[in-house]
């Protein structure tokens, strides 16, 4: 039986459905917070279950006949050690065959704001004896949809990369790399970093959105400050401008350029263009 945790999420969705294709739908556990926004996966078969981070009394029972469980990240920064460490403690206790979990991409040594958390849950993975998979996933392309609408309604697109470059991939080929993870064999204790086939720069995505939405627009590249002020006149909450300002600071040390290939490896198929995801969402 197959776990899936933060399965109405919308990485954990993906994956359901990508499991949907590979293994029968009575062997699959969509373990939610709120089993009420997973009635449709129901209907189709699925096994869900009630999974709180926060209230590790229900992962036992969530856990419960688990062979393999897919530990999807919490999405509450600043409390996702304790939480990770919940389901790690549960998955033990359920004596899984392997825990796979979605990580960042170099978690071990990425200065990135968001590696650190994934750095302790690696951690406390590797120190439980569980047989594991790290899942190190780059960055989504869905990330830059709202950067698409913004540069269509503007014309202009700003940032602090300086040229760095992103290997980004969408959430589908993330969610159909762990199905194969956790329906497959030789995955035991394995590292995988996860990224796009081709690494481009807020130039490149400028001209991707051109393209794909048929509106001229034009990537600003301004100093770290000037950035951070922008984004707070527009409003943005001062923890979300630091946040983005210093992911452009991480793509400008490279940090997100790595083209490993081990995604499109594990997908089966090349990684989808961050064009074709814009495209996508803008109808166009």
């Amino acid at each position: 039986m197959i776990v899936v945790t933060g399965a109405t999420g919308q990485l954990g969705r993906l994956v359901v459905e990508d499991l949907l294709t590979r293994v029968p739908a009575e062997q699959i556990v969509a373990a939610v917070r709120t089993p009420a926004k997973a009635a449709d996966l129901a209907e189709r078969g699925v096994q869900v279950r009630e999974a709180d981070y926060d209230r590790p009394e229900t992962l036992k029972s969530a856990f419960e006949g688990a062979d393999k469980i897919l530990l999807i990240s919490g999405s509450e920064i600043g409390r996702r050690i304790p939480q990770h460490q919940a389901v790690i403690d549960a998955a033990k206790n359920a004596g899984v065959s392997l825990l796979a979990y979605t990580s960042v991409l170099h978690a071990d040594t990425s200065t990135l704001p968001v590696a650190p958390e994934h750095k302790v849950t690696e951690e406390a993975i590797k120190a439980s004896g569980l047989t594991y998979s790290l899942l190190r996933n780059g960055w989504y392309n869905e990330n830059y949809i709202p950067t698409a609408e913004q540069g269509v309604a503007t014309g202009t697109i700003i940032g602090s990369a300086h040229g760095g470059r992103v290997a980004a991939a969408s959430r589908a080929d993330y969610a159909a790399a762990a199905a194969v993870v956790l329906t497959g064999d030789g995955h035991d204790n394995t590292v995988y970093e996860l990224s796009g086939d081709a690494a481009w720069t807020m130039e490149d995505l400028a001209a991707d959105i051109t393209a794909a939405t048929g509106t001229k627009v034009v990537y600003q590249d301004l100093p770290a400050e000037e950035h951070a002020k922008a984004l707070a006149g527009a409003g943005l909450p001062e923890p979300v401008v630091e946040m983005l300002v210093s992911i452009d600071a991480g793509a400008a040390d490279g940090q997100l350029a790595d083209t490993t290939g081990d995604l499109a490896r594990l997908a089966g198929r090349p990684t989808t263009p961050v064009r074709t995801t814009i495209a996508a969402a803008t109808g166009n």
